[in-house]
Order: C-alpha cells, then sequence, then structure tokens
C-alpha cells in the first residue's frame, strides 16, 4: 500500500507547479472534497433526497471510504517523507490507549 501512496504522490509532486503551502492546503482540501463525496453516496444510498431518490449503494460509500483514506495518506506524505513511519507509530499510539483504557488503566478523556 505505501509503495502505491509514494507512486501517486510521486506522480502529484512532478506534476506540481505550485508553492509547497499552497500543496499542503490543497491536499487537505482534496481529504474534504472526498469526505463530502462520501456523504453524499451515503444519502444517496439511504435515498434521503425525495427528490432524487435512490442514487447510490453501499458499494459506492466503500468506495468513497476508500478515497478517503487514500487522500489522507497521500495529504500525511505531502506533509512527512516517512509517512510510513509517522502513521504506524500514530495507530500503534492509539492501539496502546484503547488497550489500557478497556484494562481499566486510563480514561478516555486523558488520552487528548
Amino acid at each position: 500500500m505505501w509503495e502505491s501512496v509514494e507512486d501517486l504522490w510521486t506522480w502529484i509532486d512532478r506534476n506540481n507547479t505550485r508553492p509547497r503551502e499552497q500543496e499542503v492546503l490543497l491536499a487537505v482540501l482534496k481529504l474534504s472534497e472526498e469526505v463530502g463525496e462520501t456523504a453524499q453516496a451515503v444519502i444517496g444510498a439511504m435515498g434521503h433526497n425525495p427528490r432524487k431518490g435512490v442514487t447510490h449503494d453501499w458499494e459506492d460509500v466503500r468506495a468513497e471510504l476508500c478515497d478517503v483514506a487514500l487522500s489522507a495518506l497521500i495529504a500525511l506524505r505531502v506533509l512527512t517523507p516517512d509517512a510510513s513511519r509517522e502513521f504506524t507509530a500514530h495507530v500503534e499510539g492509539v492501539r496502546r490507549r484503547s488497550a489500557a483504557v478497556e484494562a481499566g488503566k486510563a480514561r478516555p478523556q486523558e488520552d487528548a
């Protein structure tokens, strides 16, 4: 997976003509765009808009969630060349805190 993230980031970076600060901002905005598309897919899968009815299915929602995850990983890569290590360390920290809460060793509000 990380090889694909690196390849996609390299492709984006190679075609970039903007200052780094703008690339960071655009990477985060891309993530927001994908979250919005996920929300649209959920609304469409549930037929929430009576004018449109059912416009999506849960496969669409899953695909949009994958786009959210990928956009987040690419945004992380924009911020650091060691995105894999940083993400893995973060996930491990969340796992340890969750295990501590489960074991009664910490309260969730102490995780902030």
